[in-house]
């Protein structure tokens, strides 16, 4: 098992003044950091690239639709655009050094139209991910496809029909980013979920029930710990929250301080996932 953090305690975006938090979350305990990347044209993917590498840490990369992109809109031309983002968003995380791309990269984060996706939605989100596919095959990137609540988005809110999408695509460098504050609020059984996204599931978000300390709250994780022995899964587990005041933060609904100090989320709860996937 690998053990990540996501930068979102600390701040919305991630720049070169970011990377002084590298040698702390290193000393932490923490293998790999993934840090949000929302518009490829201002990444310093090179300066990321540097800072990893002198930190012997892994880089991941959380990105969304933060412009208005959509790759289930009814606009042909605005799906253009959201394809060619999620392109640019693969090649320069690449150039960063990462392999792994997840985030809900179907539409923007809290846009709820007041109805049920449509055919014609799946069929378009389908397309997109299928276009990515050569670019995913050239950089060595792997994409997870985010399911969140439906309090966010009316897209994609199961790992039942993140697998269904999955299947769907049909390409091997497409699949799952499952994250369990979500999973919390969705799935019937969290263990049934993990099991039955099988192969397809590429990376987790280990996350509290209310984005707390992982371990502090009711989350089923022996559930999903027991669920993980059985599917042989041997990848991340990279703890996410948000610590900052921000445009972001509004969008998921984050309106009071989750833990008297956002850091402790990372520094006790990595403690608290090696703990308990020993036990496993």
């Amino acid at each position: 098992m690998k053990y990540g953090v996501n930068t979102f305690i600390w701040s919305e975006e991630f720049s070169e003044a970011s990377l002084a938090l590298l040698p702390r979350l290193k000393e932490a305990g923490f293998d790999g950091v993934q840090v949000p990347l929302f518009r490829p044209g201002q990444f310093p993917a090179a300066a990321v690239r540097r800072g990893f590498a002198e930190n012997d840490l892994e880089c991941s990369v959380c990105a969304l639709f933060v412009d208005g992109q959509s790759l289930i809109s009814d606009d042909a031309s605005a799906r253009a655009v959201a394809k060619q983002h999620i392109q640019d968003t693969i090649r320069v995380a690449a150039e960063a050094g990462a392999s792994f791309v997840g985030g809900p990269l179907y539409c923007p984060v809290g846009y709820l139209p007041g109805r049920r996706r449509t055919s014609d939605e799946w069929n378009w989100a389908i397309e997109g991910y299928q276009s990515a596919g050569p670019t995913l095959a050239a950089y060595g990137v792997t994409l997870g496809i985010e399911p969140i609540n439906r309090f966010e988005t009316f897209f994609l809110n199961t790992a039942a029909d993140a697998k269904a999408l999955c299947d769907a695509v049909a390409d091997p460098n497409v699949g799952i980013l499952f994250d369990t504050f979500h999973a919390n609020i969705e799935e019937k059984n969290i263990g049934d979920a993990f099991r039955l996204m099988g192969r397809h599931l590429r990376h987790i978000h280990s996350c509290e029930n209310d984005r707390g300390i992982p371990g502090n709250g009711h989350f089923a994780w022996d559930e999903m710990f027991s669920a993980l022995r059985d599917m042989h899964y041997d990848g991340w587990l990279t703890i996410e929250s948000f610590g900052f005041v921000g445009q972001l933060s509004a969008a998921v609904c984050i309106w009071r301080d989750i833990e008297r100090d956002p850091e402790s989320i990372a520094f006790e709860g990595v403690q608290f996932l090696k703990r308990k996937a020993a036990s496993y």
